[in-house]
């Protein structure tokens, strides 16, 4: 057989090894998150890298891990109800979401973003900000990975640890602390709202300074709560949310 030929067949053979070890390795460090607290996330990572390189020497990170027993139900309703009302029913994809941003963009509009709780708890935990297609791409590999190996809860109560709800501040642990000074069990309806509604721009938008703006998507997000039919929504027997809530 010619060199040339072995040399690529050995190329080829290593780059399959490579990149099979590569895809159970992932699945493996996501078969673990099922069970164990992840200790930080890649935005928390790059929020850190990007403070150091821009001289921010007073930047602190907040985050601690508050298992789902100790916070408010109303914590995880509140960010179903205002970032993705058919979470319990999805498998980690709203495909009438992105028909809906996909049609809006081909009518003249800015293509807006369409995912779900679950996806961003993906890119949050595993990945960088950025709307490359090999990030996305990514997004959805490690997307289709946690829908598979974690309950509906576990992605919610990950996703609520590790959320930005303000410039260094990570998770409903640190938010509910810096921003109402009680523990996460104690947040109220209104107090959770307020969290879920700094999630579009929680570094231009304050919890604890809310403009007009948070307001109005708070008293919204309330509102959505009640119509859900509160916490109990969660477990997935309510009806599904009609198309366009």
């Amino acid at each position: 057989m010619p060199p040339t030929r072995t040399a690529f067949r050995r190329l080829l053979r290593s780059l399959v090894v490579l990149a099979v070890s590569w895809l159970a390795l992932s699945w493996l460090v996501v078969l673990a998150l099922r069970f164990v607290p992840p200790w930080t996330s890649a935005v928390m990572m790059e929020r850190r890298v990007g403070s150091w390189l821009h001289g921010e020497h007073d930047f602190q990170l907040r985050q601690h891990w508050v298992p789902w027993q100790r916070v408010s139900p109303y914590v995880p309703l509140a960010m179903v109800a205002g970032e993705d009302q058919k979470f319990p029913f999805h498998h980690g994809f709203d495909l009438d979401s992105i028909q809906d941003a996909l049609d809006e963009a081909d009518e003249g509009g800015r293509l807006r973003g369409a995912s779900t709780i679950s996806q961003q708890t993906a890119k949050n935990l595993f990945l960088w900000n950025g709307r490359s297609f090999v990030r996305k791409g990514l997004e959805a590999y490690f997307t289709v990975l946690i829908e598979l190996s974690w309950p509906k809860r576990r992605i919610l109560e990950v996703y609520m640890n590790i959320a930005e709800l303000g410039d260094g501040i990570y998770g409903v642990g640190a938010a509910s602390e810096a921003y109402f000074h009680v523990p996460p069990a104690r947040l109220g309806p209104a107090q959770a709202a307020r969290l879920a509604a700094v999630l579009p721009s929680p570094r231009r938008l304050h919890a604890d300074r809310p403009s007009a703006y948070v307001q109005r998507r708070t008293q919204w997000i309330e509102r959505q709560m009640q119509q859900l039919g509160g916490p109990s929504y969660l477990d997935g027997t309510h009806p599904r949310p009609r198309r366009g809530h």
